[in-house]
């Protein structure tokens, strides 16, 4: 989450009188994440979301974000659904953006995940997916396996060195073993392919809430697991692997759905993969984002440590 469009009391007390959510008491921008503007808002009637989609999020896939919400909702997955106005209409227009008013979820995102906390992560990640068996839409992922050249190649090998020296070349190092490897072959699924610990609520051990699904896309199904590994099981900085915590989010996960053996022969690939698709969008944005913007930009090397720990242990997913 985070805060690019600027909207004033005003404006959200008038975009609130289209729904049936009471009147305005307080908003408050919130500026963690890189993706879209978001504001909490307190009405007379309680607390919600308010999401103004920006760069990344094309309007067009905006019905399918709603019915992937609606979907995992109605088969009992903790997912914060987009509130309809008084015409039925989910999907709105406020300063010049598409915008959703979005169900507010309890809980709050925890920095450093225990392993209790990690399994019920895994839990929730596999019976989303178990749910989204028979969800038939689909979306492209625009930030896949085939597109990570390209973003390198928007980054720029001379800004790239300047994020890290030869931070250029080891990319494109990675780019050809990942061509030669990847295993387009295993199932495939809508996945999240975001979830941080950030985009997952909690109450003590429990997972209260799965968020921010706006990468939300068609891919394999086992690269989702391998995303979250690599953003759980890590210190912030990526140099220390917590092997603990990766037991537990992979077991929580199988509890609820389980790897087969191709999948669980590929995590170490996938991982590597995850690693670099947030290296690659992390040094874009790091590149790109404007001094200006209410938003916390995040290390690209964070996830070079990743990338670097995945290339160097692949027994780390060893049953």
């Amino acid at each position: 989450m985070a805060v690019y469009t600027k909207v004033s009391a005003e404006e959200i007390d008038r975009f609130l009188s289209r729904f049936e959510v009471g009147t305005l008491v307080s908003a408050k921008g919130i500026a963690e994440g890189v993706e879209n503007s978001n504001y909490l808002l307190e009405t007379t009637q309680g607390r919600y979301i308010l999401t103004l989609y920006e760069k990344r999020v094309d309007p067009r896939d905006l019905p399918f974000f709603v019915a992937l919400l609606d979907h995992l909702s109605a088969h009992g997955c903790r997912v914060p659904p987009m509130i309809a106005d008084r015409q039925g209409e989910k999907i709105q227009q406020l300063c010049g953006r598409s915008a959703c008013l979005i169900t507010f979820l309890p809980g709050v995102s925890v920095s450093h995940p225990t392993e209790a906390q990690a399994r019920s992560a895994g839990q929730a990640l596999g019976a989303m997916h178990q749910a989204l068996r028979d969800f038939n839409r689909e979306r492209r992922n625009l930030l896949d396996h085939d597109g990570w050249r390209t973003l390198a190649e928007q980054c720029g090998p001379e800004q790239l060195d300047n994020i890290a020296p030869g931070l250029a070349k080891a990319i494109a190092r990675e780019l050809d073993h990942l061509d030669e490897h990847w295993p387009s072959y295993l199932p495939r699924s809508v996945i999240h392919a975001d979830l941080f610990p950030d985009n997952v609520l909690m109450l003590g051990d429990q997972v209260t809430g799965l968020i921010d699904f706006y990468f939300s896309c068609t891919d394999v199904r086992a690269y989702d697991l391998a995303v979250t590994h690599t953003a759980w099981c890590f210190s912030d900085d990526g140099t220390d692997f917590r092997d603990p915590v990766s037991t537990a989010l992979i077991d929580g996960y199988e509890t609820a759905f389980a790897l087969d053996h191709a999948e669980r022969e590929a995590l170490p690939t996938l991982a590597r993969g995850a690693a670099l698709r947030f290296l690659l969008t992390r040094a874009y944005d790091w590149i790109n984002t404007p001094a200006d913007a209410m938003v916390t930009r995040k290390d690209p090397q964070a996830f070079l440590h990743r990338l670097q720990y995945y290339q160097s242990h692949p027994e780390v997913f060893s049953s």
